[in-house]
């Protein structure tokens, strides 16, 4: 069954970035669910993370499927002023990006999010991401993916969970 176009398809449709649909027997919300859904592993996934500081401004952040996200890392790359970070709630994902918690993907942000990605996404030749839709993900070209996300590369993760 073909997922429905999507706002992450749009955009990459847009760029004329080449993807592959990988399309899942049920919805996932979980790395190991979608790695074992799409056929692929963990070390090609990226998580994409909303978090917010005390004034309610929000960065995502995104890390590989196998990794842990280091929130004071994240905070060390954006502007003076930002103060802690914290992990935004089911009902900020939703308001502030438009997908479901578990769905989300570091495409079609307000232009006032900036986009933090772990320096090891761009060791990556190919990744995948949410489609926004909890039935589908997409692969991609990691260097397609950083340059439509405008994302900044730095060291935002912890060891792995392994």
């Amino acid at each position: 069954m073909p997922i429905p176009t999507t706002k992450v398809t749009q955009i990459l449709d847009a760029h004329k970035v080449s993807y592959r649909v990988l399309p899942h027997c049920e919805p996932v919300f979980t790395v190991a669910a979608a790695a074992q859904q799409r056929g692929v592993i963990a070390e090609e996934m990226v998580k994409s993370i909303l978090l917010r500081d005390r004034q309610h401004r929000y960065v995502m952040a995104g890390v590989l499927g196998h990794m842990r996200l280091a929130p004071k890392a994240v905070r060390a790359h954006l502007p003076d002023g930002w103060q802690r970070l914290s992990f935004a709630t089911a009902d900020e994902i939703l308001a502030v990006t438009g997908f479901v918690q578990g769905a989300v993907a570091p495409l079609g942000l307000p232009p006032n999010i900036p986009v933090i990605f772990d320096q090891a996404i761009a060791q990556c030749s190919k990744v995948n991401i949410s489609s926004g839709d909890p039935m589908a993900g997409i692969e991609l070209a990691a260097a397609d993916l950083i340059r439509v996300s405008h994302a900044e590369i730095a060291a935002i993760a912890l060891l792995s969970r392994k």
